[in-house]
């Protein structure tokens, strides 16, 4: 019987360390662009964290169809049974958050009435109709959604570093690419 793969494919891992890029760099983007007064700057800083909000949105679509396919490696047998539950649990509110945050971004600008052309190309259909009081309801929830992101992606990364640093049980090497240690 062939033993399943104790790390993630290749697909999965470029996926991961991609849209995980992507979310480091537009969370203080987006802290550092909303301070701004209005300027051309700011507009074009907008933009730019519009185009990579619908790229993480593909790239996370493009994970789960991924995932569909290639389950993920499983657990080390010494974790214990809460910690993979809770893990399987963080894991399915990441992929909600990163779903949830670019469409909530999506649906903001069009209720603000700014339509979003991702990479200044391709035009995307606004989502809502334009309606300022519901785009000051979606700006809100947009940040919500962002805060409660930092804190879960702080949660994932404490439990990665647990396993490698305290547990040493391989859990991190999984998603990590580079020569297989197994």
């Amino acid at each position: 019987m062939v033993q399943p793969s104790r790390r993630y494919t290749g697909i999965a891992m470029l996926l991961h360390w991609l849209v995980a890029l992507l979310i480091f760099g537009m969370f203080p983007l987006g802290l550092y662009m909303h301070g701004l007064q209005l300027s051309p700057r700011k507009l074009e800083l907008y933009s730019w964290h519009k185009w990579f909000g619908i790229t993480v949105l593909l790239l996370v679509v493009l994970r789960i169809v991924w995932r569909v396919g290639h389950r993920p490696p499983p657990l080390p047998g010494s974790v214990p049974r809460w910690q993979a539950r809770a893990a399987e649990s963080l894991h399915g509110l990441l992929y909600l958050l990163i779903l949830a945050i670019p469409l909530s971004g999506w649906a903001l600008s069009s209720a603000a009435g700014v339509q979003v052309v991702w990479w200044g190309v391709l035009p995307l259909p606004n989502l809502l109709a334009p309606d300022h009081a519901l785009a000051r309801d979606l700006a809100r929830l947009h940040g919500l959604l962002n805060y409660t992101m930092a804190a879960v992606v702080a949660a994932h990364v404490g439990a990665a570093l647990k396993h490698q640093f305290i547990d040493r049980d391989g859990v991190l090497l999984r998603m990590l690419p580079g020569p297989s240690k197994e």
